[in-house]
């Protein structure tokens, strides 16, 4: 018996060295990749290794981060001197090229339930721009952060009232419950400055989507309980949808304008369209 437990202990240990060893291999060979990467001229650095970017979702980072500041300037008027709030800010696909455009009067800040994210961007973004920030906030989420601490409902932006003038969320409302979207909303409202603007991304279900998401689309979802649709009921927060009326209600009980028309895409087989989430551009009421 004595024997067996030794044997057994001894077992456990070789197995954790040898973990230990494939983890330090893993680490010395994305490590020699990254730098071999940025020598070749592959990638430059702003732009996060391969091994980092898998959390953001598919697609090319440059090209998606591009597409966006278009968006923001061309759709939501973003400018230079603007203060800007990202949530969702991820390992700064969006901040990238901002970077590139705001000014000295401007400045960004971003959070991001990821502390992997936000730690390479606070080490190789906001280390080459002082006027942009990276903050860690540690909320809950069953299908990106499932050890987090705090309830989305609960969560309050770590901002003063009044301070943006630009708010964005791209693909943050398909991944939240909907008491936490109705907190974030809430919470917009009042880090906005009056007149302020924004750009948010959403699945909107309404009878043109709720039509094509039968037989079109790469995202099918299914009513899940109120005004929320998703794609697994098991992980609800791994693709979520909500209702266009109660979306629109939502914003209006906050004192935010739609400035129409919505954008809408193509997740659900649409043929015209803006880009693949829906666009809704907005305004805090003055």
């Amino acid at each position: 018996m004595k024997q067996r437990r030794v044997n057994g202990i001894l077992s456990g240990t070789v197995e954790r060295m040898e973990n230990s060893a494939k983890n330090v291999l893993r680490q010395l060979k994305h490590f020699a990749v990254d730098n071999l990467e940025l020598l070749s001229g592959s990638r430059d650095r702003l732009t996060p290794p391969k091994r980092l970017s898998g959390f953001i979702g598919p697609g090319d980072f440059s090209r998606i981060g591009n597409e966006f500041f278009d968006y923001f300037v061309r759709l939501g008027h973003l400018q230079p001197s603007d203060m800007v709030l990202d949530i969702g800010s991820g390992i700064g696909r969006m901040a990238v090229p901002l970077t590139r455009f705001l000014d000295g009067r401007g400045g960004y800040e971003g959070f991001d339930i990821s502390r992997t994210g936000v730690e390479w961007c606070n080490q190789n973004i906001h280390k080459r721009y002082k006027n942009f920030h990276f903050h860690h906030a540690d909320i809950y989420n069953l299908f990106y952060n499932p050890n987090g601490k705090i309830a989305g409902h609960e969560y309050s932006f770590p901002f003063p009232d009044g301070r943006f003038d630009f708010v964005f969320l791209t693909s943050v409302f398909t991944h939240l419950l909907e008491d936490d979207v109705e907190r974030y909303i809430a919470e917009i409202r009042r880090v906005l400055k009056p007149g302020a603007r924004g750009l948010i991304t959403f699945f909107l279900i309404n009878d043109e989507s709720l039509r094509l998401n039968v037989g079109g689309g790469d995202v099918k979802l299914v009513k899940y309980q109120r005004h929320m649709y998703v794609q697994d009921p098991q992980v609800p927060e791994a693709v979520t949808g909500y209702e266009e009326a109660w979306v629109r209600s939502q914003l209006s009980r906050n004192g935010i304008s739609i400035e129409e028309p919505i954008h809408y895409g193509n997740w659900c087989g649409r043929e015209q369209h803006v880009s693949y989430q829906d666009i809704i551009i907005v305004t805090k009421d003055r």
